[in-house]
C-alpha cells in the first residue's frame, strides 16, 4: 500500500474510551483521518514514515498544506483496538505478534526498519486483525 491520499475510516472497538491528544503538525502537509501518525524527529506530527516513533491514529483530517510548522494540531487516538489489514497475518496463531507500520497506511508483521505500533489481539479473516495499539508517549518506561 502507499501513503494515504484520502481519509481512511477505521473501525475501532467500542470497549475502550479513546485517549486523545492534540499534537503540532509539520509544515506543508496533510494528515488524513485514520492515518498512522509519526514523530518527524523534532517533535512534530506527520504521516508516519518507517522508523518514526508512533504517535497514534489521526482522529480526523488535519490540513496544514499551506501552513508553517506547528500552525495546526492533529488530534490522535493514542491507545485502543483497531481493525487493520496486517501483511503476514493468516490465522489465530498470529495473536500476540507485534504489528509494525511502514507508512501511514501499511501494516505488517515484518520488523525491518518499520515502526512498532501494537500487537494482534484477534484475527478476523484473511489478513484483517484487531490490533491493540499504543502510542510511544503512553507506553510505560
Amino acid at each position: 500500500m502507499a501513503t494515504l491520499a484520502i481519509d481512511a475510516i477505521r473501525r475501532y472497538e467500542a470497549n475502550l474510551d479513546p485517549v486523545l491528544n492534540d499534537l503540532p503538525v509539520i509544515a506543508a502537509d496533510i494528515i488524513y483521518e485514520g492515518a498512522a501518525v509519526g514523530d518527524n524527529g523534532s517533535g512534530l506530527a506527520r504521516p508516519l514514515v518507517a522508523g518514526d516513533p508512533f504517535y497514534g491514529f489521526a482522529h480526523r483530517q488535519c490540513d496544514n498544506s499551506a501552513g508553517a510548522a506547528s500552525a495546526k494540531n492533529v488530534r490522535v487516538r493514542q491507545r485502543g483496538l483497531v481493525e487493520l489489514p496486517v501483511v503476514g497475518a493468516t490465522s489465530a496463531a498470529d495473536i500476540g505478534d507485534t504489528v509494525y507500520a511502514s507508512d501511514d497506511d501499511t501494516f505488517t508483521k515484518t520488523a525491518s526498519t518499520n515502526t512498532p505500533i501494537g500487537k494482534i489481539a484477534r484475527w478476523v479473516s484473511g489478513t484483517n486483525c484487531i490490533v491493540a495499539f499504543e502510542a510511544v508517549q503512553m507506553r510505560s518506561l
